[in-house]
């Protein structure tokens, strides 16, 4: 599964895995893959530098690569602060109603939520980068698109590629024009952020759209067959994430989301803006209901829902209320029915793409008779 792209990056395998977990982004290293570490949860410097330590100890020197989520535009001076106080009474009694009617307990005194707006934030990401620049990662992908033009600058500076995810090819040839050079087209089946198109009509679209530059195909994507199918698509790769959240090495919070994804179907998630504001695909809860009812207050834009929800979000999953608790996690989540370690999802995919290869050349040997 090597392609000019994998070569380039010295990645045995074309599959890029993007993970929250530092011991599943070096597995993925180690297996032949491309580990890709995000760090919206790294607020502070020095976590980022102490897991980077970590990853460099345990990727045997294989290549590795930085996920961060930075705003193509500056918002000058607005704090959390500012933003808190746009958030209406009602919506946040409308949160207090509803953990109020599952029993979710408080948090302890002085306990923060364990994600906030702060890892949204454009400054948060340049300390993340000023602290990644000092390790050989190999790429830098950004969430939010492309990264503003000096942060592309500097990575081309040091050698390290920039990514960014788009959604549409609309938005892909903005990317290509921002000066990156991978573009991640992210399907509609893909966990968290999505768009409204699917991997199948995607990819070709955005391959088309931006080449030569080399495209990434993300979204419904957890089997070798659908890693061939996407290289058939014209991508030079594949961007799994969701496919990571069972292994045995991530570090889930919470046991109670590892049940409920392995026995969860691929009918079992939704595009919901409860998490931040912005569709994204997650685990169907009773909470996703609840803020997708008509007759609530609905969810407000981003940032505000993010920064609502947070301290809720960290309740529901400390004390596991199991009817509440959820993740975001693509349509793939139907195949992830057992715990399985890194190297073995490897195994899995490396024994199916051959057998798709196998398949369609025996196909075309018979066309041509």
């Amino acid at each position: 599964m090597q392609t000019e792209l994998s070569k380039k990056l010295g990645a045995e395998h074309a599959i890029f895995g993007f993970t929250p977990f530092p011991a599943v982004a070096a597995a993925i290293s180690r297996a032949g893959g491309f580990g890709v570490l995000g760090a919206v949860r790294y607020t502070a410097p020095d976590d980022l530098k102490r897991d980077l330590d970590w990853i460099e100890a345990h990727v045997d020197g294989k290549p590795y690569g930085l996920d961060v989520v930075m705003p193509a535009k500056k918002v000058e001076g607005v704090t959390e602060a500012d933003v808190e106080a746009m958030i209406p009474e009602g919506h946040r009694q409308f949160v207090r109603d509803t953990l109020a009617k599952y029993g979710v307990p408080e948090l302890a005194e002085g306990e923060a939520a364990g994600w906030r707006i702060t890892g949204w934030m454009e400054q948060v990401a340049r300390n993340q980068l000023d602290v990644a620049f000092d390790y050989p990662i190999k790429l830098l992908a950004n969430a939010l698109g492309s990264p503003p033009p000096d942060v592309v600058e500097r990575a081309h500076d040091r050698g390290v590629l920039v990514a960014a995810l788009a959604g549409s090819a609309r938005h892909a040839v903005k990317h290509k024009a921002g000066g990156i050079d991978i573009v991640v087209a992210q399907g509609y089946e893909a966990g968290g952020h999505t768009g409204e198109i699917a991997s199948m009509v995607l990819t070709p679209e955005v391959v088309d759209a931006v080449a030569p530059l080399p495209v990434l195909a993300a979204g419904g994507i957890g089997s070798g067959q659908q890693v061939a199918a996407a290289l058939a698509l014209g991508a030079q790769g594949v961007w799994l994430g969701s496919l990571w959240l069972t292994c045995t090495e991530a570090d889930m919070s919470s046991p109670a989301v590892t049940r409920k994804l392995l026995a969860a179907s691929s009918s079992d998630t939704v595009r919901s803006r409860a998490l931040t504001g912005k569709p994204a695909r997650q685990l169907r809860t009773e909470w996703t209901d609840a803020w997708d009812d008509p007759n609530g207050p609905g969810t407000l834009p981003m940032p505000l829902q993010g920064l609502l929800v947070a301290d809720a979000l960290t309740r529901i999953q400390k004390y596991e209320v199991e009817p509440l608790l959820g993740t975001p996690v693509g349509q793939i989540v139907g195949r992830m029915n057992r715990e399985r370690s890194v190297q073995d999802v490897f195994d899995d995919l490396t024994r199916g793409f051959e057998r798709a290869v196998d398949h369609i050349n025996r196909i075309a040997g018979r066309s041509d008779r």
